[in-house]
């Protein structure tokens, strides 16, 4: 007897339960992030670099309650795309989908790349793309089995920076008087040092995007994003204290490789080598998390023909996008082959911060009284500000990718209508 063919906008099978989903959210956020994005964090605030964490841990907290409160009532793939839609319109949830799907592939791309130079510098491209392929083929067999691969790494990536924490706390260089924030570079610098950190928190949205896959979202999705973004919160707290106890800001915003330079100065040279792994491993975990949210966001997009309809399909046995998986990991290979684009994605931030204020526009709809419209509108506000704080350069190439995205948009609605 045959096997009956894929089914073109078929729905999701629901097997993540709480645990599953915060690990997801962790995945993402304790990913490659916390071993690069301190440093021009830093840069920007120096001894502000903690105001800058606090800052953007409260617009992440506003955005998340705000995630969880609009995913319970929308618990569908797609996430901020399918709420916009919902809550404000069409265009205003293909606008999320877009600045979603471009500056995320883009950061597929680097986070395949950021593999590849700390496995094998002379051979990066080849590495990421066998990666790319590697990870697409894990979502391709089912949701648990991402899971459950992202459970391993996150395990590996905490215990890591636990020694890198203990390594540095222990340490005779240690030095309270560093974590002076008296000496911070003023609110501008803060403000794009919480932009610039936001990018790494931004991670729990692929718990709401995932929300199709999820048991029981209602109940699922509001605890489990808290959950993993106050775990994460401790995590980089923890870590950034450690490694700027050690180093000082100064020397923290200089650091090609913070974590890996605060062991050596810490006086623990040998663990370098095991941070340079745990980097890797970290590099995994976001590019796995990536393309699970990328490819559940074309899914959804696929399926009001917003992107080829064919991408629609669901896997009849492994209940998985799997077109749209294939099509986002051949994108991604294909960029992680011939481009080097880790220098190219400021853009990311921007795209991010934009897609979360669609998110809070939207929770601000779902009720008229004030009290419950404080949270959402904290979160558009940080949103908003945050944007526009980060470099020039960041800001003109996220503006420019949105403004492509609405003629895009534009071109396509006059054509139907015509």
């Amino acid at each position: 007897m045959t096997q009956p063919g894929p089914s073109l906008g078929g729905e999701l099978r629901r097997t993540l339960g709480v645990g599953d989903a915060v690990v997801v959210g962790l995945g993402s956020m304790i990913g490659a992030g916390i071993f690069a994005a301190l440093n021009p964090a830093a840069r920007a605030a120096g001894s502000g670099l903690l105001l800058g964490l606090a800052l953007a841990a409260v617009v992440a907290y506003c955005n998340a309650l705000s995630s969880a409160r609009l995913a319970a009532r929308y618990p569908a793939s797609g996430g901020t795309y399918v709420y916009g839609k919902k809550r404000l319109g069409a265009f205003w949830g293909y606008l999320a989908g877009w600045s979603f799907v471009v500056g995320k592939t883009a950061s597929c791309a680097a986070m395949a790349l950021t593999v590849g130079t700390y496995v094998w510098p002379g051979q990066a491209h080849a590495v990421a793309v066998a990666a790319v392929v590697a990870l697409t083929a894990v979502n391709y067999g089912g949701v648990q089995k991402s899971a459950w691969l992202t459970r391993v790494i996150v395990v590996v990536v905490l215990a890591v920076l636990a020694c890198v924490a203990v390594a540095c706390l222990g340490s005779k260089a240690a030095d309270a008087g560093r974590l002076d924030v008296g000496a911070s570079d003023g609110a501008g610098g803060v403000l794009q040092a919480a932009g610039l950190l936001f990018f790494a928190f931004a991670g729990y949205a692929r718990i709401a995007t995932l929300g199709e896959e999820v048991r029981d979202p209602a109940r699922t999705i509001p605890r489990a994003i808290p959950l993993a973004l106050g775990i994460a919160l401790a995590v980089y707290a923890c870590v950034a204290v450690a490694v700027l106890a050690v180093l000082g800001a100064d020397r923290l915003g200089e650091a090609a490789a913070p974590l890996a330079d605060a062991v050596r100065a810490a006086g623990v040279p040998g663990l370098a080598p095991v941070v340079r792994a745990g980097a890797a491993v970290a590099a995994l975990g976001s590019l796995l998390a990536l393309i699970l949210g990328v490819s559940r966001t074309t899914l959804a997009m696929a399926r009001d023909r917003h992107l080829p309809g064919v991408l629609a399909a669901v896997h009849p046995r492994f209940q998985v996008p799997h077109r749209a998986e294939l099509a986002v990991g051949a994108v991604v290979a294909v960029l992680a082959a011939t481009v080097d684009v880790r220098g190219a994605i400021g853009f990311s931030s921007f795209g991010v911060l934009a897609y979360y204020a669609v998110a809070n526009a939207s929770a601000w709809t779902l009720t008229s009284a004030w009290h419950t419209r404080v949270v959402p509108a904290v979160g558009l506000a940080g949103c908003a500000t945050l944007a526009f704080a980060l470099p020039g350069l960041s800001v003109a190439i996220g503006a420019g990718v949105l403004a492509v995205g609405a003629g895009a948009y534009a071109v396509r609605r006059r054509s139907r209508c015509a």
